[in-house]
């Protein structure tokens, strides 16, 4: 295993991160909960091998995570760096009760790494400046937390903006091949002293399956997940990438990349961004997302449509892309069907691109279950 340093919070931590979000569950609906005869053994793999980071959060896995993440730490404590989060921002009795239940849940006296949950620069200047950083000071000062961080999102000016308060002394947040945005204000992070930790690097699950198209970029990387794993850690900026590991198998292949102390070669990298850059260019002969279209009389959801679209005819990603269509989970607006043809998109597209035409196109092959 690699280890990389954590900014100054004075960890070294393995440059392979634990995510706790996706770990295996059983039952359904709300009665779900993580199955701990493949969860714990997954984890207690991980630690043999020295990945010595992990984060979880309240919410995740139907609000079990922590609890199996407490159980499988037994015995590891002393050699694993723990990070959660707390998502409250407003209610100060509710912000602690959320810390104490974490510290019960995860049946630890302090916790490593405390981010604020989903911050951006709004949250930052409106509750966390003026009122949330007080309780967190606070909980530091307590002996509950050790240090003082968040989960980001945000574009790249606010991101730099973030680094520059000194507030925060790592940042957890969204990287991988097909979303880049972040990549400078990765570089100023990193430059600043912080620790720089990426969720997402399979793209949430996007990169997790096959595609023709990116397969053929590296020689002797035949695997999309493994490719983007490697991808993420061949960013110096970066400290850790945080893989939602499910499956044992998971956990094996990503502890060999991991292990690799030269993850993608100076010629890899420039082979992978000449590729991304053309592809890039291909999906912006489409549709750039500008969201100039919007909004539709209809509701339906132009950009977040094409970009499914773009994603498996341009990358080759039809397996994600259409369950992400047919799921039509955590999505505003309507789907392309939903089209009633007024043609007010058209109008609007700085492109001119067939609108109606490509609605229709993505939705007949998005649909589709073969």
């Amino acid at each position: 295993m690699i280890y990389r340093k954590l900014g100054r919070t004075g960890y070294e931590v393995s440059q392979l991160g634990f995510g706790a979000m996706r770990l295996p569950m059983v039952g359904e609906g709300e009665g779900a909960r993580v199955d701990r005869k493949l969860a714990i053994p997954m984890l207690h793999r991980a630690f043999e091998a020295g990945v010595t980071y992990v984060d979880t959060a309240v919410g995740y896995c139907n609000q079990d995570s922590q609890r199996v993440v407490g159980e499988a730490l037994k015995g590891w404590r002393d050699r694993v760096v723990l990070s959660t989060k707390n998502h409250e921002y407003e209610d100060e009795t509710k912000w602690w009760q959320n810390l104490e239940d974490s510290l019960e849940r995860l049946q630890v006296d302090v916790i490593d790494i405390y981010n604020h949950h989903g911050i951006n620069w709004e949250r930052y200047t409106q509750h966390v400046e003026p009122r949330v950083s007080r309780w967190m000071q606070r909980a530091k000062d307590q002996g509950l937390i050790r240090h003082i961080c968040a989960s980001f999102h945000d574009n790249n000016e606010n991101l730099k903006k973030l680094v520059d308060t000194g507030y925060i002394e790592s940042v957890t947040l969204q990287y991988n091949m097909l979303d880049r945005q972040l990549e400078e204000g990765i570089a100023h992070a990193h430059e600043k002293g912080m620790g720089v930790v990426v969720m997402g690097p399979v793209a949430g699950g996007r990169l997790g399956t096959s595609s023709a198209v990116l397969e053929e970029l590296i020689p002797g990387v035949k695997q999309v997940p493994e490719l983007a794993l490697r991808f993420v850690l061949s960013n110096p900026n970066v400290t850790v990438a945080l893989s939602g590991m499910s499956t044992m198998q998971m956990v094996e292949e990503n502890i060999v990349t991991a292990s690799d102390a030269v993850v993608l070669s100076e010629a890899d990298k420039a082979a992978i961004d000449e590729q991304l850059a053309r592809l890039s260019a291909m999906a912006d002969l489409y549709c750039t997302g500008c969201g100039y279209c919007m909004p539709c009389p209809n509701e339906v959801n132009i950009p977040h449509i094409f970009q499914k679209y773009n994603e498996a005819r341009v990358y080759g990603l039809w397996e994600p892309a259409r369950k992400s269509y047919q799921e039509w989970r955590w999505v505003s607006g309507k789907q392309a069907d939903v089209c009633i043809e007024c043609g007010e998109c058209e109008e609007k597209c700085p492109q001119h691109i067939p609108i109606r035409q490509q609605l229709a196109e993505a939705h007949e092959a998005l649909s589709r279950k073969d």
